[in-house]
């Protein structure tokens, strides 16, 4: 490889740098134990730094196995300026980190810096630790010793991140205490804001080269200037997306708004607790807070079932849902006008005025607006709905479509946009997610995988299976999925589109596994966190999990211990959903059809992602089990399974069980 600072103005200029270092000789093969070169590799990373050199947009689709994040990471690197790298999950943000550019970093020689900007809620903050060590408002032992945990990693901490302290769950509620939202943060006001975590992390990132975010961070960012991307995004030249088939869902998410009982109680609280320390003779606080409280339970109690989602136009008219609204907007108005007098005593008491203010502003804003009023606001079409949750009920303003928004955004300086994912094609044809993004006429190219898929894996579907509306559909599942399953040693994943099918799933297998003799250990989502799950699954070396959409994707287990994925059905979106429904009316009123314009590929790419779990790497060997009958039944299961990797296909039970036994 020629000097590293030549390489920095070349690359990208000419191909053969890019050959050089991903070649057979090349630098990457000489420092990198187990690299192998591979031809999609090479081609995709020539066509990133030719994007690159000439800041443009382009959307690479690459199979499992291409090597898609070196392809990216290397003309990143050697071309220079700032970079954001922003990725599906923390894990993977965790890994780019600590691992994949540090290793690119240290064969290039590229002297470049690198910096990790989480969310605010993964760093510990001084000051709301402080006020609950002196609160002591905590109920359990279990809080009291994690606490006592989160004191003693604050005095060693350089970055303040939670997922250091591996000792304290990620779903502990104590961390709620320990952190800040951009609603309880006092900022620059904060006595501790020298040694803030969130701002150091903030500053080290404007200082970086290259900077690991991932896709709620970036979109909350763009929607509530919060994260401090709004900052590094007018210095960035490049913005590359990794797993960029979740951008619809988390753009939609934070292009949207959300206001929640749950929201307003913990104002009630705040404003409770605050008042009676800096303004005790300013109000009755108790007697205030408690028709806001009341009225927020009422609006939720509206709702007696714990999981409801509903539009607006769902709600009967004759609803009290409208009537506890109302209330609840007078009751939160008056809270606002005793806080407007009270604010100036404290600065904790200003903050929740602000607070008051902006949910107050919320729950008017959640309201239909007419075709004159929406186009004299410029504000995007949007759905509204509501969504109970056993505690909470929240109010959602979702935009029909973001690829408008997500455009403004990307309007201005010119710099390059990569979008990177496995699975955002359906057969070879990107227009599903062009249109979502809003992308059109951008370059888009697909690599595909260089795994040998007809020798390592078949696609078994069971035949007999009943239609997945039916009552025992998941029985049928489980009954057709144990002799693959005890073929296959255990060493499985059952991947359901349901929580529900989950249980059910653990259930029937405890049982039968009991009844065989069969020792398999089970290992069901819910029981321990995502990460714990799989380790555990990974050492038991014959293990069966369980799990629904979080276990779908981002999730590597090569080798042995995975040697069987079991699909219950295939994953359409709930038909009952609100946004879903709206999407599709409004792509009707256009002449285009829902089912098939936007349904059947989301479908495709849910189901490519969990078949993608199956086979890792060039040694793996799988059966990936799909017990939907409509994949052979319906005239788009042809479609379906054309889109996914091109295995061996078998509907004889006998064939699939047989499988197991070639080596």
């Amino acid at each position: 490889m020629t000097d590293n600072n030549d390489v920095l103005h070349e690359v990208g200029l000419h191909d053969k740098e890019i050959d050089q270092i991903f070649g057979d000789t090349g630098v990457l093969s000489s420092s990198i134990s187990g690299y192998r070169s591979r031809a999609a590799q090479i081609e995709m990373a020539k066509s990133i730094a030719l994007a690159i050199q000439g800041q443009t947009t382009l959307l690479a689709e690459a199979g499992t196995g291409t090597g898609k994040t070196f392809a990216y990471l290397v003309p990143a690197l050697l071309w220079g300026g700032k970079v954001i790298v922003s990725t599906g999950t923390k894990n993977l943000q965790d890994q780019l980190y600590l691992r994949d550019i540090p290793t690119v970093k240290k064969v290039l020689k590229a002297p470049v810096s690198i910096a990790l900007l989480k969310g605010r809620a993964n760093y510990l903050c001084h000051f709301h630790l402080e006020r609950t060590l002196q609160n002591g408002r905590l109920t359990s032992r279990e809080d009291v010793g994690y606490l006592r945990d989160i004191s003693r990693f604050i005095k060693t901490t350089n970055s303040g991140d939670k997922s250091e302290l591996s000792r304290v769950p990620e779903t502990a509620l104590v961390w709620n205490l320990v952190t800040s939202t951009k609603d309880t943060c006092l900022g620059s006001e904060c006595q501790y804001y020298q040694d803030c975590f969130v701002m150091k992390a903030r500053k080290e990132a404007q200082q970086a080269d290259i900077v690991v975010v991932n896709h709620h961070l970036f979109f909350a960012d763009l929607a509530l200037k919060d994260s401090g991307i709004a900052e590094l995004l007018p210095a960035a030249n490049t913005v590359i997306f990794d797993e960029a088939h979740q951008l619809p869902e988390t753009a939609t998410l934070f292009f949207g708004e959300s206001v929640s009982t749950s929201q307003i109680l913990e104002l009630c609280r705040d404003t409770l607790a605050e008042g009676l320390s800096h303004a005790r003779d300013g109000a009755q606080w108790a007697q205030l807070v408690a028709p806001v409280e009341r009225a927020a339970r009422d609006l939720r109690l509206v709702f007696p079932d714990d999981s409801v989602r509903l539009s607006l136009m769902q709600v009967a008219p004759s609803s009290p849902f409208f009537l506890h609204l109302e209330t609840l907007k007078q009751a939160l108005s008056d809270l606002i006008a005793v806080l407007e007098k009270q604010a100036e005593r404290a600065e904790t008491l200003e903050q929740c005025r602000v607070r008051a203010l902006d949910l107050h502003s919320k729950l008017e804003d959640w309201r239909e607006r007419d075709a004159a009023a929406k186009a004299k606001e410029n504000k995007p079409e949007c759905v509204l709905w509501v969504e109970a949750y056993s505690t909470s009920l929240q109010l959602h303003r979702t935009p029909l479509s973001i690829a408008p928004i997500f455009n403004k955004q990307r309007e201005g300086v010119p710099r390059t946009w990569i979008f990177a994912s496995a699975t955002m094609a359906v057969k070879n044809d990107f227009s599903h997610y062009v249109s979502q993004m809003g992308l059109w006429n951008e370059p888009a190219k697909t690599w595909p995988s260089p795994f040998n898929y007809q020798d390592q894996g078949l696609l078994y579907v069971p035949m007999n299976m009943p239609l997945p509306n039916s009552r025992d559909y998941t029985d049928a599942v489980v009954d057709a999925a144990l002799p693959v399953i005890e073929a296959a040693g255990g060493r499985s994943f059952m991947l359901c589109t349901t929580n529900k099918a989950v249980k059910r799933c653990a259930e029937r297998l405890k049982e039968e596994f009991a009844a065989r003799g069969l020792p398999f250990p089970l290992f069901v989502q819910g029981d321990a966190g995502r990460t714990e799950l799989l380790d555990r699954f990974r050492a038991s070396g014959n293990g069966v999990l369980i799990g629904s959409q979080s276990f779908w994707e981002g999730v590597d287990v090569r080798g042995e211990a995975l040697s069987l994925v079991v699909i219950d059905k295939l994953p359409f979106a709930p038909p009952d959903d609100p946004v879903l429904a709206a999407r599709i009316a409004a792509m009707e009123k256009q002449g285009q059809n829902g089912f098939v314009h936007h349904q059947l590929p989301e479908a495709i790419i849910n189901l490519k992602q969990g078949a993608g779990r199956l086979i890792r790497d060039e040694t793996d060997r799988g059966v990936l089990m799909i017990c939907d009958p409509r994949l052979i039944s319906k005239p788009y299961g042809k479609r379906i399974w054309q889109s996914l990797p091109p295995f061996s296909r078998t509907r004889e039970l006998e064939l699939a069980v047989g499988f197991f036994e070639k080596k």
